[in-house]
């Protein structure tokens, strides 16, 4: 019979955030995967945890993965930590949960701390639509691309960064975004946490004076619908309202119905287009 794997989530900083489920789990599974074996020996130790680990990284992912599915084939029950938060999120342990999958391995999470929820949750911003982009691309076309997206998007960004990339992202969000709303959350649940509530012109003035130092979560303000409307009517504002007109009707569009979508883009009535085509 086929073993399970275990995705288990570890404290973000406080080690009293761990589960006692995961305590549990990770003394009676057979192997436990980590992504730093020398980071999460002090985390084993601990709490006392005898069972023995292996390294499984970004690094041998695919390789590792394909080893790991293999034992659990064979019976051998697993548990994948990651150095910190929930395995998964924004870290390998998602390519071995795809490997499990495809070959009909029983795959459960073990719920726990993970610090883009954390940061959410203490943002004071929007928190029943939200997106999660993690780390920006390095890549430069890559990340252009996603900040194009983000430029548009109507539900509040979460997102990882490096101290040493702090500065370089927050610019790069502010000519790309525009002075929006911003907590920066540092730290998290470590002695030292901070969150900073304010504006990007205002924390990109703040780390001018001082290093960032830390793990941080940027958590930024979307877009409104009501600033996505604005923008599209603006625009049509100097498009002439026949050439308006044409774009829809020379689609095969009725004159009539081709009305409706110009009113519907310039937030007007249908009757106030009616009354200017005839003058």
């Amino acid at each position: 019979m086929a073993g399970t794997l275990y995705l288990c989530a570890t404290p973000i900083g406080n080690l009293e955030d761990i589960t006692f489920r995961v305590i549990r789990t990770l003394k009676e599974v057979d192997l436990i995967g980590a992504e730093d074996t020398r980071n999460s020996i002090k985390l084993l130790n601990h709490f006392e945890i005898k069972t023995p680990m292996t390294s499984y990284h970004e690094f041998n992912k695919y390789d590792k993965a394909k080893e790991l599915v293999k034992k659990l084939e064979e019976g051998m029950d697993i548990a994948i930590i990651t150095d910190a938060g929930t395995p998964g999120i924004s870290d390998p342990g998602e390519e071995i949960v795809r490997q499990c999958v495809k070959a009909g391995i029983k795959v459960t999470s073990l719920p726990g701390a993970a610090a883009c929820i954390t940061a959410l949750t203490m943002s004071a911003m929007e928190t029943r639509r939200f997106c999660f982009e993690a780390f920006l691309p390095r890549d430069k076309k890559e990340r252009k691309v996603v900040l194009d997206e983000l430029k548009q998007e109507t539900r509040t960004i979460v997102l990882y960064e490096a101290p040493h990339h702090l500065k370089k992202t927050l610019k790069e969000f502010r000519d790309n975004l525009g002075n929006r709303k911003i907590s920066i959350c540092r730290e998290l649940t470590k002695r030292y946490e901070e969150v900073v509530y304010s504006v990007l012109d205002s924390v990109i003035e703040k780390y001018e004076k001082e290093d960032p130092r830390g793990e941080y979560v940027l958590v930024i303000q979307a877009k409104s619908f009501k600033e996505k409307e604005i923008e599209e009517q603006k625009k049509w504002e100097d498009v002439p309202l026949e050439e308006h007109m044409a774009f829809y009707e020379n689609q095969g569009i009725s004159r009539k119905d081709a009305m409706k979508a110009v009113a519907k883009d310039l937030g007007v009535s249908k009757r106030d287009i009616y009354n200017k085509l005839i003058k």
